[in-house]
């Protein structure tokens, strides 16, 4: 939704009804995530994606008609039958995509979360998208993470206070760690019922990519963190090298010894399950005191370092000495990036990021063309509807 989020915000605020297709779920070789959106504007623009130009046709056909009678409707696509490729999904995945109108009637907090997702403010819309009564299907939730007094915010309602206070609790979850779901639910928010499904869309600030080391492959790998949506930080205790010009593509350039500058940001609750850290200055003095602080985290999606297999036996047997597990040990990445054959810097930026993305998403990093099965990764069984 991030990405059409400036024009469905432009028509809101003009007083128009936009038609809105979000992909709430999906399976198997779908091609894209949930919180996909495509918008239908008020004279018929198309405007976004929900699958990568499989269903487009289908889904702004919907859109139209959800505007014209203001029934909101669950819709799944599939090749599951001969229809398929008259909707034109013929990749093989599973879509449930959810259309709805918008405007400042159905949606007055449209304007609030807008300002919070571009001010970088968590905040969370939770939407039924399906229940036995039509009247609760498009109500909506928005929430905020907790206050100083753990109460928290929430503005609208489902339809009851106890569905209200379990998908706002849920919702919460959600949005610290950034996730997007499908929640299900007894018709009353009964924890383990079925019948109301609610789609949660968390808009988290971005993940944090941290890289550590003022060099020529660091200048890469910040331009490919940019690239998957990270705020990109890198780090040096050197000035000379830690210069905006040399890193256009970082959001910060920090001149401070990393270990220090690490323990500042564990200590401000600054990383969390989804921050990666990079270090590529491949000089013990530098990544042997960073990643004992890496490495001890509680947290952090991805550590990973640069170095060559010399270099690596090295370092490992500095941090044994200084210490460190073999259990905290096996959460490092090193050598960093995966087998690409890469050379340039470029090249094992391409590599480091193809790691974590196979991490993140439980992808083994061969080549498909040698693989039978799924091309995507999915861990949430299809639900019956």
């Amino acid at each position: 939704m991030r990405d059409v989020m400036p024009e469905l915000l432009r028509w809101w605020r003009a007083g128009a009804t936009v038609g809105v297709g979000t992909v709430v779920a999906t399976w198997k070789s779908a091609p894209r995530q949930a919180g996909a959106a495509m918008l239908v504007g008020p004279g018929g623009e198309a405007v976004g994606s929900v699958s990568g130009g499989c269903v487009e046709g289908a889904v702004y056909e919907l859109a139209e008609s959800v505007v014209a009678q203001g029934v909101p409707e669950l819709q799944r696509y599939g090749v599951s039958d001969d229809d398929a490729y008259a909707v034109g999904l013929t990749c093989g995945g599973i879509l449930d995509v959810f259309v709805e109108r918008v405007n400042r009637e159905t949606f007055p907090e449209l304007g609030d979360v807008a300002d919070d997702i571009e001010a970088g403010r968590p905040v969370a819309v939770a939407t039924v998208i399906e229940h036995p009564d039509p009247q609760w299907v498009g109500r909506r939730l928005v929430v905020h993470p907790d206050d100083e007094s753990g109460a928290g915010v929430a503005s609208g309602s489902l339809g009851s206070g106890r569905a209200d206070a379990a998908v706002v609790d849920d919702t919460r979850g959600l949005l610290a760690n950034g996730r997007t779901e499908t929640l299900t639910y007894g018709p009353d928010g009964e924890r383990r019922g079925e019948g109301m499904r609610v789609f949660v869309s968390s808009y988290a600030p971005k993940p944090r990519m941290i890289v550590f080391g003022a060099i020529d492959f660091a200048a890469a790998v910040a331009h490919q963190g940019s690239f998957l949506g990270y705020h990109v930080t890198l780090c040096d205790a050197r000035p000379v090298f830690a210069t905006r010009s040399r890193f256009p593509s970082a959001d910060e350039v920090v001149v401070e010894w990393p270990h220090r500058y690490l323990a500042a940001e564990r200590d401000a609750g600054r990383i969390d399950a989804r921050t990666v850290i990079c270090v590529l200055t491949h000089d013990p003095k530098f990544d042997v005191p960073v990643l004992e602080i890496a490495l001890r985290l509680p947290q952090a999606a991805y550590i990973g370092a640069m170095g060559s297999r010399r270099t690596h036996d090295d370092r490992m047997q500095r941090l044994r000495e200084a210490g460190l597990t073999e259990a905290e040990l096996e959460r490092l990445a090193s050598p960093i990036g995966l087998d690409l054959g890469a050379r340039t810097p470029e090249e094992t930026a391409v590599s480091i990021a193809a790691e974590i993305v196979a991490l993140q998403w439980g992808g083994g990093g061969d080549r498909l063309t040698e693989r039978d099965g799924p091309i995507h990764h999915h861990h949430a069984p299809l639900p019956s509807r």
